[in-house]
């Protein structure tokens, strides 16, 4: 049980990472974008009437990648013991 709750707790920090990388990314991209307006108007037909942030996923997505990592990190977390004892 104990390799299990390891095993939960590694998925929850990769996955805490994973979430706190991209939106520090988004961020710094949005931070750093300078947008040339004087030379949008030569190509007004390239402009966008809509503005949208991030993506969307399904949230199953997130159940599966957790599970996922969670086995993966069980499976590591099992190897290190026997290699070690």
């Amino acid at each position: 049980m104990k390799t299990v709750i390891q095993a939960i707790m590694c998925s929850v920090v990769i996955h805490v990472a994973y979430m706190v990388t991209m939106m520090v990314v988004g961020y710094i991209k949005t931070r750093n974008y300078k947008p040339d307006i004087a030379g949008a108007w030569d190509r007004v037909d390239t402009l966008q009437n809509e503005v949208s942030f991030g993506k969307s996923s399904s949230p199953f997505l997130y159940i599966i990648t957790f599970i996922a990592v969670t086995f993966i990190c069980g499976c590591i977390i099992l190897v290190y013991k026997k290699l070690v004892s």
